[in-house]
């Protein structure tokens, strides 16, 4: 009997601290959503904020049902900004000089790697990168 008793608290205590984890990850991620609108005003974001801390379970319930989908929303479009940040910021560190590329291509054709057509094609596409990327600053 003391097995079973003891064996459904162990369940109990499991069950218990999943929800709790549950609640604070939805909790943290309502508070993100807060800060992250910025069509909300100031106001409204205390509201929320004073709502959170006295009554915590219905007013992430009640956020969640009304604001749930422009909280997606928004989650979504800060995922594509990040992504395109990254992707600006390894395009602009990793990127290689024309003249470099054209080295390269050389390199392979004094090799016999490749074939003189094949380093005219790769050094015009070097050469229509340089072109490319200055007309780009330059706008």
């Amino acid at each position: 009997m003391d097995l079973w008793n003891s064996l459904w608290n162990i369940i109990w205590v499991i069950i218990s601290g999943f929800v709790f984890i549950a609640y604070l990850i939805a909790l943290f991620s309502i508070i993100t959503d807060l800060f992250r609108d910025r069509e909300l005003s100031g106001w409204w974001k205390a509201l929320w904020l004073v709502l959170l801390l006295f009554v915590p379970f219905l007013t992430s319930l009640v956020y969640l049902v009304t604001r749930g989908k422009g909280m997606a929303e928004r989650s979504h479009k800060a995922a594509v900004g990040n992504a395109h940040a990254v992707e600006d910021y390894i395009r602009t560190v990793a990127q290689v000089s024309p003249s470099d590329e054209i080295a390269k291509a050389k390199a392979l054709l004094d090799a016999g790697t490749i074939t003189s057509e094949e380093f005219d094609i790769l050094r015009a596409q070097a050469l229509g990168q340089a072109k490319a990327s200055s007309t780009a600053t330059q706008s």
